[in-house]
């Protein structure tokens, strides 16, 4: 059973945790001295883990805030005109029902894993307070992001079992699923600390595969099906809340990608030679992982799409990701076939783009209607 104390960083020898610290400062008989800035580190910090300011992290904390300001509940969103498309047996065709099943079926886990990873896991061993908080929102989001597969599936009246299983059932899926969860497992395990380099470049492995592989390139073949779904007027209530999903899964990237950063800069010898060259190994071992699910899922082409062009545009990605953390790119020349993405992921305004309704959201409780 998970306790209390296993929240926090453990001790080792040579190392005190920040709470600890902070206590021994009164029954040791050291003078008190207030937390400043320079003494907070992202990990193996001795700072009071509980002290949020004086910031360090300011785009941790200017990330949280934005994380709040786009709150959405996936019951706001209209389902009617998806169940009615659905229950009509010539609204969708065959390969697009595919389609929507797998991407349901690979969701309703994926969120599940990553929500796990930050709670029992990453969580555990940040030490910084800015990054703590914004930790704390990407976890719930996690969880409005399966409650909004489970809303679609309950909507469409899809066979839950079938959906819910899938990532044991979908050799595509599971065999995803299975790369991420060994990253997962040695997070969660009770007797990992950070604190050495060995144990430090395993925690930095497991951000970069979230960060960049899981939110950055596992979710994209989904995204752009069931938004190419939306663009042609199909499943538009399902294609608004993955434009939802969308916009805080960029958001998760993006903080994953600063976090692994700013660990490089505070710990220069983690990025070795040879650590570099293991991660461009799974850079391309998820590249293939996910291209196979795009061939499961697309076995003929549709919606404008086919496998073939997938491949490219994970290369695409791919090598963006490499970019954003300072690693060489691995695919010389790919390029982006789905232009319309990177306006998407781009646009600042929540707003439905499938002829719903148009919301702004600004604070956690009030909608502005239009």
């Amino acid at each position: 059973m998970l306790k209390f104390e296993d929240l926090a960083p453990q001790p080792k020898s040579g190392f005190v945790p920040a709470a600890a610290a902070a206590d021994s400062r009164f029954t040791a008989g050291n003078a008190f001295r207030r937390v400043t800035a320079e003494d907070k580190r992202v990990i193996n910090s001795k700072a009071d883990l509980n002290q949020l300011v004086p910031f360090k992290y300011k785009w941790a904390w200017e990330k949280y805030l934005s994380a709040c300001a786009n709150h959405w509940m996936p019951q706001e969103i209209n389902m009617s005109r998806d169940i009615a498309l659905w229950k009509d047996a010539r609204g969708l065709s065959e390969d697009e029902r595919r389609i929507v099943k797998r991407n349901l079926g690979f969701f309703v886990t994926a969120d599940s894993l990553a929500a796990n990873n930050i709670v029992l896991g990453t969580y555990r061993h940040i030490t910084a307070p800015e990054c703590r908080q914004y930790l704390l929102r990407q976890a719930f989001e996690e969880a409005i992001h399966t409650h909004a597969y489970q809303y679609i599936v309950e909507s469409l009246d899809l066979e839950e079992s079938e959906i819910f299983n899938a990532y044991h059932e979908v050799a595509s899926i599971r065999d995803k699923d299975e790369f991420l969860v060994p990253f997962i497992d040695v997070l969660t395990d009770a007797a990992f600390r950070t604190g050495t380099p060995q144990a430090d470049q395993t925690l930095l492995r497991s951000l970069i595969v979230f960060s960049c592989l899981m939110e950055g390139l596992f979710f994209y073949v989904g995204f752009v099906q069931i938004l190419a779904l939306g663009r042609q007027n199909k499943m538009t209530g399902a294609a608004e809340q993955y434009m939802y999903i969308l916009r805080d899964e960029s958001m998760h990237c993006n903080f994953g990608i600063d976090l692994v950063n700013q660990i490089k800069l505070e710990n220069p010898g983690l990025w070795t030679p040879a650590f570099r060259e293991e991660l461009q190994e799974l850079f391309r071992r998820a590249v293939e992982l996910e291209y196979r699910y795009a061939e499961d899922t697309m076995p003929r082409g549709v919606l404008g799409l086919n496998a073939p062009m997938f491949k490219e545009y994970l290369r695409f990605i791919a090598n963006r990701r490499c970019q954003q953390i300072g690693l060489e790119t691995l695919y010389a020349g790919a390029q982006n076939p789905f232009p319309w993405m990177s306006e998407m992921i781009d646009l600042k305004k929540e707003r439905n783009f499938f002829e719903t309704r148009v919301i702004e959201y600004q604070t956690g409780g009030a909608l502005n209607w239009e």
